[in-house]
């Protein structure tokens, strides 16, 4: 592995891998319409290269890694996972390969994090990481990092949002949004996958970030009060996405991308949920066109669709057919062409703290 990661120091941080364990690299595979592409291939090339590094730190350790799992793509990010998958040249199934697992790393090009956390949740001992759209230019940024430091940002913000009841974004086009965070825990993707650990035991990697998922509306006479107005910009075209009691209403815009964006979320309701919002806390991430990266780099992000796995209310039912399944992030970095210009949290008591300001955060300052 060239550039700066150091491969063994990364997975001992993140995974401290324990002597009896058993520890699952897998990775998705093209078929039919999902055509091939030269990063997809080098990502499956990536995965194996890992594997190996895996059993070499495996016979230092004592732990077990099992044979290298490929199964269909999904063809949608956080839709639900295909039965089977193919381990060794033999059919197996996904579910109960996985229950017999403590480590999962999936290194895909369709992100399996919402259906894995399902399966977290119901088999107590699988922890793990899933890195969608990983490369390997993320060895020398964002999968380089000191994890501690990520931590340690990561429970900042955490312990910043837990208590939160309502944010107040406004963006550098001067659109405004308030996300209602009522009901809701926060958790920190930290970089921190060791056993025990609470709450979400499926990770991204790279990681950094600590995200929350608005508040929905489904308590009887409690309608969300998340609205405003979020601007996103596609191929250097403005669409303004806006936003009633959490939903995404209308899209604003007369150029081909807006109109591209009325169709899509036309096709399923559910699509129009707003589903996360996000802060990115590691350092060493850049803006790479790779979501995966993009949504680590310090400033904000929020997502649509999907929020089940995130601790809101819109799962795969929701959806009225399961390819229609989506969680989709949109990331705010300092030098992109849309910033932050101001976010504030606000808390029950009535005080409020701010957060970022011009694209950047206020709250690491003298925390070093």
């Amino acid at each position: 592995m060239g550039g700066d990661l150091d491969l063994e120091k990364l997975f001992l941080d993140v995974f401290a891998p324990q002597s009896g364990e058993r520890v699952l690299v897998m990775t998705d595979l093209p078929h039919g319409e999902l055509a091939d592409s030269e990063k997809w291939a080098d990502r499956r090339q990536m995965a194996a290269d890992w594997h190996v590094a895996f059993r070499a730190l495996g016979s230092q350790i004592g732990f077990t890694v099992l044979p290298l799992l490929n199964y269909p793509a999904l063809g949608a990010h956080n839709g639900p996972l295909p039965e089977e998958g193919e381990m060794d040249g033999r059919t197996v199934q996904l579910e109960e390969v996985l229950a017999d697992t403590n480590i999962v790393v999936a290194m895909t090009e369709y992100s399996p994090t919402a259906p894995l956390i399902e399966i977290s949740e119901k088999v107590a001992t699988l922890r793990g990481a899933t890195m969608p759209g990983v490369t390997r230019s993320m060895e020398r940024t964002a999968l380089a990092a000191d994890y501690s430091e990520v931590a340690r940002k990561c429970r900042i913000l955490s312990d910043l949002l837990e208590p939160v009841v309502g944010a107040r974004v406004e963006f550098s086009t001067g659109h405004r949004l308030y996300f209602d965070l009522r009901h809701r825990k926060a958790d920190a993707d930290d970089g921190q996958a060791h056993a025990g650990r609470e709450g979400i035991r499926i990770i991204n990697l790279p990681s950094g970030e600590t995200c929350i998922a608005p508040y929905e509306g489904e308590l009887e006479g409690q309608p969300s009060r998340t609205e405003g107005a979020i601007p996103v910009v596609y191929d250097d075209e403005l669409v303004v996405f806006q936003v009633q009691e959490n939903r995404i209403v209308e899209l604003i815009g007369s150029g081909p991308n807006a109109s591209d964006a009325r169709d899509y979320f036309a096709v399923d309701e559910a699509r129009r949920n707003l589903a996360e919002l996000g802060l990115g806390c590691n350092d060493r991430a850049v803006v790479s066109g790779e979501v995966l990266e993009d949504e680590k780099v310090l400033g904000m992000h929020w997502a649509y669709g999907r929020s089940d796995h995130l601790g809101g209310t819109v799962g795969v039912a929701e959806f009225a057919d399961p390819s229609h399944v989506i969680h989709q992030d949109i990331v705010y970095a300092k030098g992109g062409p849309i910033e932050i210009a101001r976010l504030v949290f606000e808390y029950e008591d009535g005080t409020t703290a701010p957060i970022m300001e011009d694209g950047e955060y206020t709250v690491f300052e003298g925390a070093d």
